[in-house]
């Protein structure tokens, strides 16, 4: 009998090990474009591109990988998919820089021309994936290679902590999804116990201010944009080399409007930001779960948003009790 309710325990433990790892990896795209959200915001300058960031960044991270092994042959084979992360962030951040361009320089409204990013970067990614592979729905018809996974040996004889440290498979956690959760304490300390971190938090605070202190506006907001498109385009290299192993037509589905939500709900702090990631994430997770039980497509595709709009009505309630003492 108790071999038995040990047999049962641990047969739980590594579903609930299976559910968390889902979770995360669900939660890894929507964690970094929040936090790259969270830092343009706090500098003034709410970036509402996030998605189409995400985009463009998952497409030029396969297209990179896949035309570096063409045109650079004679590589070792572990480059080609860290030549696709390159890629995917120079075009995340060219399209940042355009937009802060446009704001910082000529003027226009932010809002707006983060809404003209998305629908660019929705465009031209299928636009270039018809020109360059002939498929208007999705690169599955090239190879890919994918960014690598970290694994930790010497864990064969403790199955419940090969699953949770080297993921299902026993390949390891990708190198991103470790990186995503590493940087809410680093940003978090960097935001609250550095010169420049305490620069953008005036800047967002109080723009006149901080001019007259002395700080460098124009030049810390452009650092902010630009290091908020790095992040989400993180987030969009994710989906396509590793969440999914290819590009495929608006594959971020509203993940960069999730990831925005996600830094007012957390209170505009990473640590808030990290739950609200994981709350968007196990949505995610549920609405796959319900998939698998014939529930109608309709009814799923409406859980995420749904979460996130009771989250953010619960948030704005407590916030209006908070300020009314």
């Amino acid at each position: 009998m108790s071999a038995d309710l040990t047999a049962a325990g641990g047969f739980a433990g590594m579903g609930a090990a299976l559910l968390l790892i889902a979770l995360l990896r669900a939660a890894t795209p929507i964690l970094l474009a929040a936090l790259g959200g969270l830092v343009s915001e706090l500098a003034g300058c709410i970036n509402v591109a996030l998605e189409g960031t995400m985009l463009i960044a998952a497409f030029f991270g396969v297209i990179g990988a896949f035309y570096g092994e063409r045109w650079f042959p004679g590589l070792a084979p572990w480059l080609y998919p860290w030549l696709g992360c390159a890629a995917g962030l120079l075009a995340a951040l060219l399209l940042t820089a355009l937009l802060a361009v446009f704001h910082l320089e000529l003027g226009a409204d932010l809002i707006v021309g983060g809404i003209a990013i998305n629908l660019l970067a929705g465009g031209l990614t299928v636009f270039l994936l018809v020109s360059l592979i002939g498929d208007k729905g999705s690169t599955a018809g090239i190879n890919t290679p994918l960014l690598p996974s970290l694994h930790v040996p010497g864990l064969d004889g403790l199955p419940l902590a090969q699953l949770l440290i080297n993921g299902e498979g026993g390949q390891g956690h990708h190198v991103l999804l470790i990186a995503a959760f590493a940087l809410v304490p680093l940003l978090s300390f960097w935001l609250t116990r550095t010169r420049h971190g305490a620069w953008l938090r005036a800047v967002g605070e109080n723009r006149a201010a901080a001019l007259a202190a002395g700080i460098p506006v124009r030049r810390v907001q452009y650092a902010a944009l630009l290091l908020s498109g790095a992040l989400a385009g993180l987030g969009g290299i994710y989906l396509s080399m590793g969440y999914l192993s290819l590009f495929q037509a608006d594959m971020t589905a509203g993940r960069g409007f999730l990831a925005l939500a996600a830094v007012f709900l957390g209170a505009r702090r990473p640590r808030g930001v990290l739950a609200a990631a994981l709350l968007f994430g196990a949505a995610s997770v549920l609405a796959t779960r319900l998939g698998a039980l014939n529930w109608p497509t309709q009814i799923i595709y409406m859980l995420p948003p749904l979460v996130t709009i009771l989250a953010l009505m619960l948030a704005g309630r407590r916030r209006r009790k908070s300020t009314s003492f």
